[in-house]
């Protein structure tokens, strides 16, 4: 942020845990997390889901912080809190006023020491069943289940985030043990922090609080990805809405220049009410919703797209969603086009970067990805300086040519 004199802090620890920082003094709170390099990519079938059941299970405490002493002491502190798991990462977070930030990250790093009691274990095995079934009622989130396994075609990006019912109820409390001896090692964790803190005083703690963590080496598999292409369905007769996910090839992480092209791509095509879907489908009153966005992975990366409409007329509406794609490859964007997108792109960071909170999230998920700090300085300048030519390039290659797209519907 202009004119705010923020500062850049990493240091390792003798173990391996890494613990960064984007310091600003301005700020009247702070977030901090710490991020696993762990997530559903790097199970085997015999644990799916247990990236997610896990993050559940840190919650439940250890011989220091009952389930109750946790939840009390981040509700005393007034902290924002919460945990996800992505393919990607597990993330444990919270934000505090500045002068609380020292209570925050004991009750975080005690977090990561849980004791795994099979009691809690079992517990909470019907927590995660029961999540389970409530997203089986959701079409969108089912849909997307079945389209992201099917698509990426046995890569471990298409692993279910959740696992299935069959995969949770036969796992173990000791392959979760085994798990986390495996992943959650300091090698594998960052500790993040954005906002207003002592440095010297954050060191101190997580030295003695996390400098005795074990170190082991944790690797994450890099497969080359071969995604799938077509068409299938999937049918609900209990459904009134047509649901149709659709996957591209994209661009991964580590190709800095193209991943901000296909995200700017993504945006002229399907981002919102300026987008080309928008005005095609949305507006028109043929779909209710009509999206595309483009997510970048460790070693791949894919268009992603959406679409709900009445089942009458989803032949119509799911032409009409291909041909917008094909109609990009064929005549390319607009300078116009692009400029907008750049700016819709430049203003969401930028007010993202308001709070420690949405700073933390962002420069912390980069930084763990491909091991270098970007200042939200430095990503507005990328995204304001990447030519519509970085666009046209991938638009070249023709990717909507090999889409995949899955359907949900009522209509057999």
């Amino acid at each position: 942020m202009k004119g705010l004199d923020l500062r850049f802090d990493e240091v390792r620890l003798a173990n391996g845990l890494t613990v960064i920082g984007e310091h600003n003094p301005q700020a009247a709170s702070t977030a901090i997390g710490y991020l696993v390099h762990t997530g559903s990519r790097d199970e085997t079938a015999e644990v799916a889901g247990v990236s997610h059941f896990l993050e559940h299970m840190l919650f439940k405490g250890n011989e220091t912080y009952t389930p109750d002493d946790i939840n009390r002491t981040f509700d005393e502190l007034g902290a924002d809190y919460n945990a996800f798991t992505s393919e990607e990462r597990t993330v444990y977070y919270g934000a505090v006023v500045a002068s609380r930030a020292l209570s925050l990250l004991d009750v975080l790093t005690e977090l990561m020491r849980p004791s795994l009691r099979q009691a809690d274990f079992d517990m909470e095995k019907k927590v995660i069943l029961e999540e389970i079934a409530m997203y089986q009622d959701r079409p969108s989130r089912r849909l997307f289940e079945h389209a992201n396994e099917r698509f990426w075609n046995a890569h471990p990006l298409g692993n279910s985030v959740l696992g299935s019912g069959e995969s949770i109820t036969a796992l173990t409390r000791d392959q979760m043990l085994a798990y986390f001896e495996r992943r959650y090692l300091p090698g594998n964790v960052i500790l993040a922090l954005a906002g207003n803190y002592d440095l010297d005083a954050v060191l101190e703690q997580v030295g003695e609080r996390a400098g005795t963590w074990p170190a082991f080496d944790a690797t994450r598999d890099r497969p080359p990805a071969v995604p799938a292409s077509g068409r299938e369905r999937l049918t609900d007769a209990s459904l009134k809405r047509l649901h149709a996910a659709f996957y591209a090839p994209g661009v991964p992480a580590e190709t800095t220049k193209a991943r901000y092209a296909a995200g700017l791509l993504a945006s002229v095509i399907g981002a919102g009410d300026g987008s080309r879907l928008y005005w095609e489908l949305v507006d028109k009153g043929l779909a209710d919703n009509a999206s595309l966005g483009h997510e970048a992975s460790e070693g791949a990366g894919a268009f992603v797209g959406y679409l709900s409409t009445a089942p009458e007329r989803a032949e119509e509406v799911i032409a009409s969603y291909l041909r917008v794609l094909g109609e990009a490859q064929d005549a390319g964007v607009s300078d116009a086009e692009w400029r907008r997108a750049q700016l819709r792109t430049a203003t969401s960071l930028t007010m993202r970067a308001e709070t420690p909170m949405g700073r933390l999230m962002s420069f912390a998920a980069t930084y763990q990805t491909l091991g270098e700090y970007q200042s939200l300085a430095r990503m507005v300048d990328e995204v304001m300086t990447t030519p519509l030519a970085a666009g046209l390039e991938l638009l070249a290659e023709r990717p909507f040519d090999d889409a995949y797209v899955l359907t949900l519907g009522p209509d057999a």
